[in-house]
């Protein structure tokens, strides 16, 4: 088990439950990662709903509802995607709080517009406005996917620290 990971996903139990809001993760390059640092957590299904690894475009357009149009205009590691795989996640789920991604883990499949590396990253509470970011990751396959992992989970807490301070 990755401490540093375990510890992200303590942390990210703790603000959820504290306002009793449940995560949903859409996953693609992750292939479920983060929900399995998620469920290391014990009483984790206090705070944890369910996990959708949407590797395929198909996976995609059928358990999250992406739209075949956004698939082939924009590509799966794009922006659209991941806004569209939150927003799926949210809409098929019981969760307040949803965290997509989907990137280019290596060692293949990378092109010039997007390298091996590239991930997209979506975090969006009900109600609310998708955040999102695109990274640059570097290292073998496994060292970009644990970089993805670590940068979704950190991701859920960003969204809710601005809210604990007010």
């Amino acid at each position: 088990m990755d401490e540093a990971l375990y510890e992200l996903a303590r942390q990210v139990g703790r603000v959820l439950s504290g306002f009793d809001h449940k995560l949903v993760t859409a996953e693609s390059c992750t292939g479920g990662w983060v929900a399995q640092c998620v469920t290391d957590v014990p009483g984790s299904s206090a705070w944890f709903d369910r996990g959708f690894v949407s590797y395929s475009d198909e996976a995609k357009r059928r358990m999250l509802g992406v739209n075949a149009r956004i698939l082939e205009k924009y590509g799966a590691v794009s922006e659209q995607a991941v806004r569209a795989m939150a927003a799926g996640a949210l809409r098929n789920s019981a969760a307040q709080c949803a965290l997509a991604v989907s990137g280019i883990a290596g060692p293949g499949g990378g092109s010039p517009t997007k390298p091996i590396g590239t991930v997209w990253l979506a975090w969006q509470r009900s109600g609310e406005n998708c955040v999102l970011k695109k990274a640059e990751f570097a290292g073998d396959r496994r060292r970009v996917r644990q970089q993805a992992v670590q940068d979704a989970l950190r991701g859920v807490i960003d969204l809710y620290v601005p809210l604990r301070q007010e």
